[in-house]
This record gives C-alpha cells, sequence and structure tokens, in this order.
C-alpha cells in the first residue's frame, strides 16, 4: 500500500511529462485523485494495510493528513481539468507532472517515521510548487517564485539543522544517534535537555517557515496571490499540512520526553499561535488583493492550529484543567481537516472571481455575485464558513479550542483568541463583501474580462460545491471513523509522566 499511495503518482507523473498529448495529460490528474483517494480510504477500513517499514508507517496522525491532502487533490484535479481546457497557449506538462509530484511527495510526509526522510519529502514538495506558482509566467509570478524558494531554503536549511541537533541530544546522551521517530519516542525521557529544546527551537521556525507561521509568512502573500487557485488550495490544504505534521512529531518527542519539556514547548506554541493571529489580523484591515487576503487568513490558521497543540501541551498532569486543555489537541486536529477543506472553497471561487475580472483589487472586482452567481455565493459563504460562524465546520473546532482554554482556566489566551477572531472576521469581510456585493462593476484590465468570457461551468464549480458539502457536514455531523481517529491523534500528543 505504501508503495502505491507515493510510487503511483510519481509514475503518473513520469508518464504525463512523457506524453505528447496535452489532452490524455490533463485526464491523468482525476484518474490519479480517484486512485489515490480510494487507496488512502483503505488504509482507513484495513489498518493492516497501513503497516509498512521501520521508516515508513502509518499512525493516526498520518492518516489524517493523508486523507486531507487526498481529497484536497482530487477535488482540484477535476477543478483542474475545466481550468486548463481554459489556458490552451499555456503547455500543460509542467503543470500536471509538478501537481503529481507534489501528491507523492505530500504521500511520503505522511508515511515517514523517520525525520530525516520527512525533511527529504517536505523540501520536494516545495521544490515541486515552485513550477506551479510560475505557471501565469509573468514579473509579478516569478518574483513570487524566488521569494518562495529563497524563504523556503531558510526555513529548510534551519529544520535540518534541527534535525542534527536532535540527532545529537541522542548521541549526548550517551545512547546512537537517530532520527527514527520510534527510537526517539522510546529514548525521550533520556535526550540531552539542551539539545532537545535547541532541536525545537530550530524545527519550529525552520518547518514553521513552510506552514506559513508569523513572522516566517513572508513568502505566502506573493505566492498564494500568484498561483492559480488549485495550486492555492493545495498549498493552503496539503503542503502546509504537511509541515504541521512535522511540528507535530517533533513536538511528540518533547511530550514524550516528560511535562518539563512539554509545556517549555507548549508556551512557545501559544505565544508562536497568537502571534500569527495578530500580524494575520493586522494585514487583512483594508486588504485590497483578495488572493494575498486569502494568504493572511492561512496565517491566521496556522497560528489556530499551533495555538490549539500549545494550550494541549501546557495541560497539567492532574487537576480540573487537565482534560479540558487535553481538548484542545482534539480541536487543533479537527480544525487541520476543517481549514484544508474551507479553503478549497475559498481559493477555487477566488480562482474563477479572478479570471472573470482579470483583476484581483476590490478597486475593479464587484458585484461577483451577479456575474458569476455560483462561485461569487461560494466566496461570500466560504468567507463565513472559514471564519468559524455556524454551522460550518470551523466553528466547531474553533469553539472547542476555546472551550478547553476556558475549562482549563487560560482566560486571557481565551479573551485575546476571542478578540483577534472578531478583527479577522471585520478585516477579511470588508474585503469578500466588497467583492460579491454591488451592481458587476464591468472592470477588468485583460480582454478576457472586457469580454466577459468566463462563466460558471461545471467542471470549475462542481468541485467546489463538493469542498463546501464536506465543510458543512462536519459542521453538522463528524463520521465516526474521523471521530475515533482524532481521538487517537489526541493520544499520541499526550504528555507523559
Amino acid at each position: 500500500m505504501v508503495i502505491g499511495l507515493i510510487l503511483f503518482p510519481v509514475l503518473m507523473a513520469a508518464i504525463a511529462f512523457a506524453i505528447p498529448w496535452a489532452r490524455a495529460r490533463v485526464l491523468l490528474l482525476p484518474i490519479t485523485g480517484v486512485v489515490h483517494l480510494a487507496l488512502t480510504v483503505a488504509t482507513w477500513w484495513r489498518p493492516d494495510l497501513a503497516q509498512g517499514t521501520d521508516w515508513l508507517a502509518l499512525d493516526a496522525l498520518g492518516r489524517i493528513v493523508l486523507l486531507l491532502i487526498s481529497v484536497v487533490f482530487m477535488l482540484c484535479s477535476i477543478y483542474a481539468v475545466g481550468y486548463l481546457g481554459y489556458r490552451r497557449g499555456r503547455s500543460s506538462r509542467i503543470f500536471c507532472g509538478c501537481m503529481l509530484v507534489m501528491l507523492g511527495m505530500m504521500s511520503l510526509v505522511a508515511w515517514s517515521h523517520h525525520l530525516g526522510l520527512m525533511w527529504v519529502g517536505i523540501e520536494a514538495t516545495t521544490l515541486s510548487a515552485a513550477p506551479l506558482i510560475y505557471f501565469n509566467k509573468t514579473a509579478r509570478s516569478i518574483e513570487a517564485t524566488w521569494k518562495y524558494l529563497l524563504v523556503g531554503s531558510v526555513g529548510i536549511a534551519l529544520a535540518l539543522l534541527g534535525s542534527f541537533f536532535l540527532a545529537y541530544a541522542s548521541l549526548h546522551a550517551g545512547m546512537q544517534a537517530t532520527l527514527d521517530l520510534d527510537d526517539l519516542l522510546r529514548n525521550a525521557p533520556t535526550l540531552s535537555t539542551p539539545w532537545l529544546h535547541a532541536a525545537f527551537v530550530l524545527l519550529l521556525v525552520g518547518y514553521g517557515t513552510k506552514m506559513g507561521l508569523a513572522p516566517m509568512h513572508t513568502w505566502k502573500p506573493d505566492a498564494y496571490g500568484e498561483a492559480p487557485g488549485m495550486v492555492g488550495a493545495m498549498l493552503a490544504g496539503g503542503v502546509t499540512s504537511c509541515a504541521f505534521l512535522a511540528i507535530l512529531r517533533v513536538y511528540q518527542v518533547c511530550a514524550a520526553a516528560g511535562p518539563p519539556h512539554a509545556h517549555y514547548a507548549g508556551r512557545m506554541l501559544v505565544f508562536m499561535g497568537l502571534v500569527s493571529m495578530a500580524i494575520a489580523g493586522i494585514f487583512m484591515v483594508g486588504q485590497r488583493d483578495f488572493k494575498r487576503m486569502l494568504a493572511y487568513s492561512s496565517v491566521e490558521h496556522m497560528g489556530i492550529l499551533i495555538l490549539g497543540i500549545g494550550l494541549g501541551a501546557s495541560a497539567p498532569a492532574a487537576g480540573p484543567g487537565s482534560l479540558a486543555l487535553r481538548g484542545a489537541t482534539f480541536g487543533a486536529l479537527l480544525h487541520l481537516v476543517n481549514n484544508g477543506l474551507a479553503k478549497g472553497v475559498m481559493f477555487l471561487s477566488a480562482g474563477n472571481i479572478h479570471r472573470a475580472y482579470d483583476s484581483k483589487s476590490t478597486d475593479e472586482v464587484r458585484g461577483a455575485m451577479r456575474r458569476l452567481p455560483v462561485s461569487g455565493s461560494l466566496f461570500l459563504i466560504g468567507f463565513i464558513a472559514v471564519t468559524g460562524s455556524p454551522p460550518f465546520g470551523p466553528f466547531i473546532s474553533e469553539f472547542t479550542i476555546l472551550n478547553s482554554a476556558l475549562g482549563g482556566g487560560r482566560y486571557l489566551v481565551s479573551a485575546i483568541f476571542l478578540l483577534l477572531l472578531l478583527v479577522v472576521f471585520i478585516g477579511m469581510g470588508a474585503t469578500v463583501l466588497a467583492v460579491v456585493q454591488g451592481s458587476d462593476s464591468g472592470h477588468g484590465k485583460g480582454p478576457q474580462a472586457r469580454l466577459g468570457g468566463y462563466r460558471d461551468d461545471f467542471l470549475t464549480t462542481a468541485p467546489i460545491l463538493l469542498f463546501m458539502a464536506c465543510v458543512l457536514m462536519l459542521g453538522v455531523y463528524i463520521p465516526e471513523p474521523l471521530r475515533a481517529t482524532l481521538e487517537e491523534a489526541a493520544r499520541l500528543l499526550e504528555v507523559r509522566e
């Protein structure tokens, strides 16, 4: 199973690079997406299929991330058929090949139980995403690509250094140096404290850069603003989820090392989470570029994920607030899924609006619900969902984190959390309402916009509707297999006494 989930997309990428027929090449994307999702679901129903090797195994954390990236890719691949139909003037060879390589490397990250192998997978994901950001081949897209590569290279270098520090933490304690996750968890209580803490800081900053945590988020507004909508959805729902998983693996080691190490990590995570939310809220206020707005929304939600894990890490060993704060870990993992699906709604609908107006500025985009009734309406509903309003999934996960913080006595953190959610809602709402409301401006810079050439069609709206249906379902009902896996994953992150 592990071979199929990792190597099958890479094999299909090789075919996409080789075949000369553009239409057949594009169809490889949904074919691969369906097969990958089927194999992923099989690992959920047949746990024995998730058994791999010492370095490749699928635990509950990996299953959650693998399912998320598989669903996001499958729906984006359907959208890609319609999108590339509008871009027949551009070669799809590199686009299709890199999308497939990205899927294979994200699957590798989900399966990895060796931190060195995980580092390789995340770096390969970064390299395969760069040509996708440059797909439009404009001056701003090449600038965004270079910024993505340069900032990401600094982050991945710090993550590599942190990995070396973690291996040395075991060597310094008199054991054999290792990056095997199972060995690190087993020997965690004996690891050298200074080297373990230094490794956590470097790995948090390194993988936090790939995740887009503030203040290491500087690549995100440019990359998300210039990449095609489906690439933005893959970055926000897939690549950042893999980077978050890498941070969770390092935190696992700290949690296994004992309460002092987990609390050290937890304080840092809570601080970084609130900083990310604050910076995102500041830059959302008055934002006129609605695709850059989505980048700052992603920065905010990465902060929420880190905040939830940090609250769980700060849970005392016993006491009335212990169980409550541990519930924040469950909320953060649920929010990982909700955010990835909700971002699919926002990025794909924003991509359709951008195509219709040939502009991303609220100065030129008005009345999107009139020109694009489906995409414009879904962009508005997606905003309501992604800002944590009922009855959608993000409301449940954000409320779970807030309720856990209040139950654990973290009143100041709860107050700041609520305040920042309000700032984001107001700032994001002003931009979204400016885009969707009013009469059709008829503005736009390009010939397609002036001719009104793009209108909603099945292939570019059906995936958004499916994303929206998933987000709504998770706000009303969490399927039992998903709930059980989330609870199992939360237990993996519990602090060991």
